[in-house]
């Protein structure tokens, strides 16, 4: 029966190697064969598959015959197919009755040319030749030429020949398996199992006699699947065909190898390309798309009254990427010529040339990311020496506001000092008496260390506001509690000015992460400016208002209202602009440091005029967190 027992049709062959010359060879003779039209007649073909049309390997040959044959003649051509089921059904009796079948069937349509695919395809023709196809050319394919010599084919039916050597297959296991010392040889129990069984014995007589040799034979596919789980690691396995088992159950060959491979521990070899991506490493196989081919060719040459004579299959090595990987067998000792099925081809050799693209850009880029980090450099130094400059105008900016408040600070602090004193001079009139009131002397006491805690604050205050760094204090506080701080360095002038100061907070804290010395920084030069634009005012109350408040995004809010004279429309788009003021002696940079401060933290300032007169100016911080 030879190689024609199992293929899968979803397997697509690697043009590559030795693949690409035998692909080549056929496509020449194919192309030479279909040269010659058919003319006069529509030619009738007949094809038997002696199984079902479950078996892979007759099924892939018979479909590339017929593709061959429609594409060769347009369409022009009768095909016919009939599947023996020979496998299921081997008695005499029954090949009998599908031999009178046929014979009635194609009573009035009798072939020109049969093809019969496989050894027992070509036995049945063979026989039945008179009444199936009297004066039909037989083309016989799938079995070697010792098949044909065995089953004395006749002399008229051209043979498209696979000269099948399962030593092969055992020379391909031993170059990827060189240290093994075991030899498993897989058959099943039907008449051509048992075949290949005698063939493999005779074949690998002298292969064997390296390695403890065992033939697994006359089992149930349970018994093999338990077999196959003990053998050692160091085993080479070759899995020829099970088309029965010894309980009688038949199988198609590739199926029973995927169950036996499933539980393996030592890698499998086969004779047939059906089994790859059944469990198998590889082997020694052809190609049934490309032996059908070759029929096909065949069958129009004789169709064109050709004179036609056997063909040879070609043969060579496949193995499976994926079983190599699996077993940690290296590709490197796979003959030369050997086809890959399911590699997974390297990057370079998917993409070589986006890769050559790639590297070209790369070496060109190498240069301009030179000069661009460069540049980087370059610009982070600036950043950095902006950043240092921009800390030094806002430390100015504190110094300003410090001086334009000395006086009411001056004030402030005089009032605990002159308290403190004045106590002093108490305590000591107290203490210069005869009996001195020890309880009056305490309370003295107490006044002075809480009119010294006052002093100490205003000093504390003022040293946050002249105090110098080279770098941002970024700090998590509460807005309402910045409030509260600045109003107390505020409140001074505000009285000394005649202002009203008053506040509004939020419910809960307003956490904000910033620097606090930089945030209060906007607070009191907007809250003096405010205090400024009310000089000029008369007439009325002079009120600063601070309120804080969440806004609907989840954000913190700070506003600063007076009751001034307000912003002119066309000044409210410039006064955050540097350099601009409305002071005599301003410096016009107070409103622009305070933007820059609060963007910096990633808020925005905005100034508008109030309905009732005079202007507010809006804060807006993102929260530290939420919920």
């Amino acid at each position: 029966m030879g190689v024609l027992r199992n293929w899968n049709r979803r397997s697509r062959w690697p043009i590559k190697g030795v693949g690409l010359y035998l692909l080549l060879l056929v496509a020449f003779s194919s192309t030479a064969a279909a040269s010659q039209a058919i003319v006069g007649r529509v030619p009738r073909v007949l094809v038997l598959y002696p199984y079902d049309e479950r078996i892979a390997a007759t099924t892939a040959a018979g479909e590339a015959v017929r593709a061959r044959l429609l594409e060769s003649t347009g369409g022009k051509i009768d095909l016919f197919s009939e599947f023996l089921d020979l496998s299921r059904f081997p008695e005499d009796r029954h090949i009998d009755r599908m031999a009178q079948f046929l014979s009635t069937k194609y009573a009035d349509h009798r072939p020109d040319v049969v093809i019969a695919l496989g050894e027992q395809s070509a036995r049945f023709v063979v026989t039945h030749r008179e009444s199936l196809a009297k004066d039909a050319q037989i083309i016989a394919a799938g079995f070697n030429r010792s098949t044909a010599r065995r089953m004395n084919l006749p002399g008229d039916v051209i043979g498209a020949f696979t000269e099948f050597n399962i030593l092969k297959t055992a020379e391909l296991a031993r170059r990827l398996q060189p240290d093994a010392r075991h030899l498993y040889i897989i058959g099943g129990s039907s008449e051509f199992d048992r075949w290949w069984l005698e063939t493999a014995r005779t074949d690998l007589a002298d292969f064997s006699r390296n390695y403890q040799t065992r033939y697994l034979e006359n089992l149930t596919i349970e018994e093999f699947v338990a077999a196959a789980a003990r053998f050692p690691s160091d085993s080479i396995v070759l899995a020829l065909t099970i088309f029965k088992d010894s309980s009688g159950r038949n199988f198609i060959p590739r199926e029973a190898v995927r169950q036996i491979a499933a539980t393996a521990t030592a890698p499998i070899y086969g004779p047939y390309p059906t089994y790859i991506d059944y469990g198998i490493v590889g082997g020694n196989v052809v190609t049934f798309e490309s032996l059908g081919t070759t029929v096909a060719d065949l069958t129009l040459d004789a169709l064109a009254g050709k004179p036609i004579a056997h063909v040879q299959a070609p043969h060579f090595n496949v193995a499976d990427a994926r079983q190599l990987e699996r077993w940690g067998l290296s590709e490197k000792d796979l003959p030369p010529g050997t086809v890959q099925m399911f590699r997974q081809p390297s990057f370079l050799e998917q993409h070589w040339l986006a890769a050559l693209v790639a590297a070209a850009v790369v070496a060109l880029q190498s240069i301009v990311i030179t000069v661009l980090l460069l540049e980087r450099r370059r610009r982070h130094a600036a950043e950095i020496q902006s950043h240092h400059r921009l800390l030094e105008v806002i430390h100015l900016n504190q110094s300003a506001t410090a001086g334009a408040l000395s006086a009411s600070i001056a004030h402030e602090l005089n009032q605990p000092l002159g308290a403190i004193r004045s106590n002093a001079e108490a305590a000591s009139i107290v203490l210069r008496s005869v009996s001195p009131d020890m309880k009056l002397i305490e309370q003295i006491l107490v006044d002075i260390q809480e009119d010294d805690q006052r002093a100490h604050d205003i000093i504390s205050r003022m040293r946050g506001l002249l105090k110098k760094r080279g770098e941002i204090d970024w700090q998590e506080f509460d807005l309402n509690e910045l409030i509260t701080t600045a109003i107390k360095i505020l409140q001074g002038e505000a009285m000394r000015r005649g202002v009203v100061v008053s506040t509004s907070r939020a419910p809960g804290a307003l956490p904000v992460r910033a620097d606090k010395v930089h945030v209060q920084q906007v607070v009191l030069n907007i809250a003096t400016n405010a205090m400024d634009a009310m000089l000029e005012v008369a007439g009325r109350e002079r009120k600063l208002t601070l309120e804080t408040r969440l806004t609907k995004d989840a954000k913190a809010e700070l506003l600063i209202s007076d009751s001034g004279h307000g912003i002119p429309d066309d000044k409210l788009a410039t006064i955050f602009e540097p350099f601009y003021t409305t002071k005599a002696t301003g410096t016009g940079l107070g409103l622009s440091i305070a933007r820059t401060i609060v963007e910096t933290y990633g808020g925005r300032i905005l100034a508008s005029n109030r309905s009732e007169g005079g202007a507010v100016f809006r804060v807006v911080l993102p929260l530290a967190r939420t919920g």
